[in-house]
């Protein structure tokens, strides 16, 4: 099972951005699927961006602001996040093969 480690996040201002990455502990089929979501406190995981090598997804509420992308040299997806919004709030997990990362909290508060 692979291991998928995020980094990145912590406290961003309103309108500010950030940058996730999620490394994996070995290779991933281009062609698999590699996704984000992100858990907001009191409320279910929701998906919020995924690539695959013919095809990338947005949930609409991110659409323009985010930018989801993956380096298969070095196992590592990323999420650019950028004019942040207080309800981005949440704490922001990696998912491929079946496997997720331990999450990391992105805060957007002035």
């Amino acid at each position: 099972q692979v291991q998928l480690v995020e980094s990145g996040g912590g406290l961003v201002q309103p309108g500010g951005s950030t940058r996730l990455s999620c490394t994996a502990s070995r290779s991933i089929s281009s062609h698999a699927a590699m996704a984000w979501y992100r858990q907001a406190p009191g409320t279910e995981r929701e998906l919020v961006a995924y690539i695959t090598s013919y095809a990338i997804h947005y949930e609409d509420s991110v659409k323009g602001r985010f930018s989801i992308s993956r380096d298969n040299a070095l196992n590592t997806l990323y999420l650019q996040m950028n004019n942040l919004k207080p309800e981005d709030t949440g704490v922001y997990f990696c998912f491929a093969e079946g496997s997720w990362g331990q999450g990391t909290q992105v805060t957007v508060s002035s």
